[in-house]
């Protein structure tokens, strides 16, 4: 088993390519044991010193790591990992509770803004970011501003705040007049 590994905009954060299916529908991200205590997977990772998020795309795990350990120590590791988690015939997440980011999907309650705003940042934010190893969710929309979290490598990044700001604020404002600002929040 071949597995790439790609650096991101977070250097705390590397994008690992296993070159198969990593999640069949979403994504999960888990910021510690407790949270992945449901997928096999985030558990084998998180057993590993020093690892400190794990996010799964559809091809791809984003690990973020402690700033004490450096990643010639741990990235080894987390290839035996991914090789192991593989060669074990185990589910990346147990599927009775899965809890998927379904966060972009609209629902029959939603405003038209807030279908045309969860619309752009489907079809236009969230592969881009998914680029960078990460994921964003939508809050909310209220009172002209859009309240989003990032995931994966974009979840403590130092140019999140700016990818937010000038990159989707100034897009959804020019898209959806009734948008002023887009504020990160801490899920």
């Amino acid at each position: 088993m071949f597995i790439q590994t790609e650096t991101t905009p977070n250097p705390q954060t590397l994008k690992f390519l296993p070159g198969k299916v990593v999640m069949e529908d979403g994504t999960a991200f888990f910021q510690n044991l407790e949270e992945g205590s449901n997928s096999p997977f985030a558990k084998r990772l998180f057993g590993i010193d020093g690892v400190e998020g794990v996010f799964f795309g559809s091809d791809f795990i984003t690990i973020t790591k402690s700033q004490s350990i450096d990643w010639q120590v741990m990235k080894p590791l987390i290839l035996g990992s991914i090789m192991d988690h593989y060669n074990s015939g185990e589910e990346t997440i147990n599927k009775t509770e899965i809890n998927l980011n379904t966060s972009l999907e609209s629902k029959e309650s939603d405003t038209d803004i807030v279908k045309q705003i969860k619309e752009l940042l489907d079809t236009r934010v969230r592969p881009a970011v998914a680029m960078d190893g990460g994921d964003i969710i939508y809050d909310s929309f209220k009172d002209g501003i859009v309240y989003l979290h990032m995931q994966g490598a974009c979840s403590g990044c130092p140019s999140s705040t700016a990818t937010l700001k000038m990159g989707i604020e100034n897009m959804l404002k020019h898209y959806v007049p009734e948008v002023q600002e887009v504020r990160p929040i801490d899920a």
